[in-house]
């Protein structure tokens, strides 16, 4: 008994020397636990060495020229005088054409040629109606120089001359049916009779619509093909009425496609609709500056307009980071160390852009350069 009691002795001052050094450890340990809670995770602080890898520069809010834009969309247009849809008055068989769509045609340019037997019997008509016209004209100087002798009677002389004014009538009637088919009456005689007459373009341009095919016939309503004369092709811009007192005639707007943002086009407003429909908006007509071929009718643009220019408290673009679909910028807290702060964007123009919130960075330095290094830095430190 003696002896278990001396190994107990010796073993109580052991445990309580282990029991207060971890103690100790855990005192030691224990702030250092708290500090790391407590760290901000909006903080980046960058040292001697990462400065110099991607120098940050800091600059305040600085005043400049931003205009405020009108986001629109439209489709390519052209006004009716310009959009020609190409029919034959008396129909016929389509014998020939060679147009598709997009081809150039010029005025005056055979397109097709059209075949009827009622172009032979026009021509006919005509002739026929031209000889009875002349020997009508020599029937009335012969009846009026009897009548002036008395050798006739007047009744003669006057059925001569009504005879000779009706087949006038009539050869100038057949005449004008000849020319609305392509055929020149003074040039017609009876060795030059045609069963096809041409179809002649009327402007320049290009072909829009081919509808028919060779050796279709053709009704006198039906369109065969529609041209297009691209010198006053336009843009037919959407407005709601709430925008319409923003805009006025001879106002620059610059215009894309979707799928070649990048590439601009530039024009003016030509005019505006005083037409509000049903849906709230309006058409506004805009004339390009230039022609471009590859603006073609019925394209779908988007178009941006200038408004308004003012001065604005505004960073370059390059201060602002983007991070879950939120904008921020870098503040400078103290040497080397920045802050990420939200922010307010507004228009952007001339590499600037504005901030909404100014006040809430008076006279701060914000960082205008590097400031997604500074990001990367702030995200891999709080992942570590």
């Amino acid at each position: 008994m003696k002896r278990k009691f001396k190994i107990i002795s010796y073993a109580l001052p052991l445990i309580g020397l282990l029991m207060f050094y971890e103690c100790k450890d855990h005192e030691k340990t224990e702030p250092e636990t708290a500090a790391e809670s407590s760290k901000d995770e909006n903080i980046v602080t960058l040292t001697d060495a990462q400065l110099k890898n991607a120098p940050v520069v800091t600059a305040v809010l600085s005043l400049q020229k931003i205009s405020s834009v009108l986001k629109l969309n439209g489709m390519i247009d052209v006004p009716p005088q310009n959009l020609v849809s190409v029919s034959i008055p008396l129909g016929g068989y389509l014998k020939s054409s060679s147009l598709l769509p997009g081809k150039p045609v010029s005025k005056g340019q055979v397109i097709a040629v059209i075949e009827n037997p009622q172009f032979i019997q026009l021509q006919q008509d005509y002739l026929m109606a031209k000889s009875k016209s002349h020997f009508a004209q020599l029937d009335y100087t012969r009846q009026k120089t009897l009548n002036q002798s008395q050798a006739t009677s007047d009744k003669v002389m006057q059925q001569a001359q009504s005879e000779m004014n009706n087949q006038k009538i009539l050869m100038n009637s057949l005449a004008q049916q000849l020319r609305l088919i392509n055929i020149n009456p003074e040039s017609l005689n009876s060795g030059n009779i045609q069963k096809s007459v041409p179809v002649y373009s009327s402007i320049n341009g290009f072909v829009s619509k081919v509808n028919v095919n060779i050796g279709k016939y053709v009704n006198p309503s039906d369109v065969l093909f529609e041209l297009i004369n691209p010198d006053d092709i336009h843009l037919n811009l959407k407005v709601y009425e709430k925008d319409l007192a923003n805009l006025k005639k001879g106002q620059r707007f610059s215009a894309y496609t979707n799928a070649e943002p990048d590439k601009k086009y530039y024009g003016e407003i030509l005019l505006i609709s005083k037409d509000v429909n049903p849906g709230g908006w309006a058409e506004v007509h805009c004339h390009f500056e230039k022609y471009d071929q590859s603006l073609i009718p019925g394209m779908y643009m988007n178009a941006e307009i200038e408004i308004s220019t003012s001065f604005s408290n505004a960073v370059p673009e390059e201060s602002i980071v983007n991070f879950e679909g939120k904008d921020f910028v870098f503040v400078e807290e103290k040497k080397q160390t920045y802050r990420l702060t939200p922010v307010t964007l507004g228009e952007t123009e001339n590499g600037f852009v504005q901030i909404m919130n100014a006040d809430d960075f008076k006279n701060k330095k914000i960082v205008i350069r590097n400031a997604y290094t500074l990001l990367m830095k702030l995200k891999n430190t709080a992942d570590e």
